[in-house]
């Protein structure tokens, strides 16, 4: 009899405990709150202006990001702003990221990245489509930055453009060139044009614009003076390709640009560096920074090696040009 009590009491209490453990799982799967869905990183992306170059750099930013794990929307928050060129713009999208906490800022073009560098003292400033950081007061060294920011040059193979130039005009004595002043991208990339040109014996005339409306005085100062037209990555006469190309084509007056967008926007060649190629690589050092393998006080800026030749078929045919075959060679035409 005892035996059978204990038995019985046993089994009570097992099915007891089951139907415990049954009612405490039904209750975990109606009513246990769902995981906290995990806090979005804010990545700001500043942009000086819109043009075709620029443009290709933040793509390739947000396509290095996302190819490394860092999605929008997904485990970052993107907060992509275009200054339009404006400077006030630039200082409250600088303010903006700062009050948004942003945890690293990239900054497309030189001015963008130096309006942030000034307000985001604390926040990793990654640049790119900018040609000198030394220049431009980023950095205390290409090798050794030492502070918040780094990035990638867009400085391209200038002295072989200005060759490219003079194979395409074999008997100027004279060239221009047309660029923004006040931006020290432009300055220094006419100051390695001048050096080029002074070891080969061509002389080099310059017209400077504050904005795109002073391009055609500019274009008429020159026009009538030289041979060939070299113009630099500059922002302003990015920007305003189309416009300038209806002065100087018509004037048969070769022009080799920086770079490819400024090349299908009208000029007639360059050997250009690929804007959207820098972009990635400025995502790939962004995404070594928030995954904390590197610190922009460390690293070191990056410089792209090589340039493609492109030509505007069209253009040539406009002012009178046939592109040597052997210069077409592995080029990228546009027609």
């Amino acid at each position: 009899m005892q035996l059978n009590t204990i038995s019985r009491r046993g089994l009570i209490a097992a099915g007891v405990a089951a139907a415990l453990a049954l009612a405490g799982c039904g209750e975990d799967k109606g009513s246990a709150p769902a995981a906290k869905k995990a806090e979005l990183i804010p990545v700001g992306i500043v942009q000086l202006v819109e043009h075709d170059a620029l443009d290709a750099a933040t793509r390739g930013i947000v396509d290095a990001l996302a190819a490394r794990g860092f999605k929008d929307g997904v485990n970052i928050k993107l907060d992509i702003q275009n200054a339009q060129g404006d400077q006030s713009n630039l200082h409250n999208i600088a303010n903006r990221f700062v009050s948004n906490k942003d945890k690293i800022i990239f900054a497309v073009a030189t001015p963008a990245a130096q309006a942030v560098a000034t307000v985001a003292k604390d926040t990793p400033i990654v640049g790119t489509a900018i040609t000198d950081y030394v220049a431009a007061k980023l950095v205390k060294s290409n090798e050794k930055p030492g502070g918040n920011v780094t990035g990638v040059s867009d400085l391209g193979p200038i002295a072989a453009q200005f060759d490219l130039l003079m194979k395409l005009a074999p008997n100027a004595k004279t060239i221009g060139t047309i660029y923004n002043s006040s931006e020290i991208n432009s300055a220094v990339q006419v100051e390695i044009l001048k050096k080029a040109a002074a070891e080969r014996g061509v002389e080099v005339l310059e017209a400077t614009v504050s904005n795109v409306n002073d391009i055609q005085q500019a274009v008429a100062s020159l026009k009538d003076k030289v041979q060939g037209l070299y113009l630099p990555t500059d922002n302003v006469i990015a920007s305003a390709i189309p416009a300038l190309a209806k002065v100087v084509n018509p004037a048969k007056i070769p022009t080799v640009a920086g770079e490819m967008g400024m090349t299908s926007a009208g000029c007639l060649g360059s050997i250009s560096v690929d804007y959207y190629d820098i972009g990635k690589m400025t995502g790939e050092l962004g995404a070594d920074i928030l995954e904390g393998k590197k610190k922009p006080a460390d690293t070191p800026i990056q410089h792209v090696t090589t340039g493609t030749p492109v030509f505007n078929l069209k253009t040539a045919a406009a002012i009178g040009i046939t592109i040597p075959e052997e210069l077409k060679k592995g080029a990228k035409l546009f027609e």
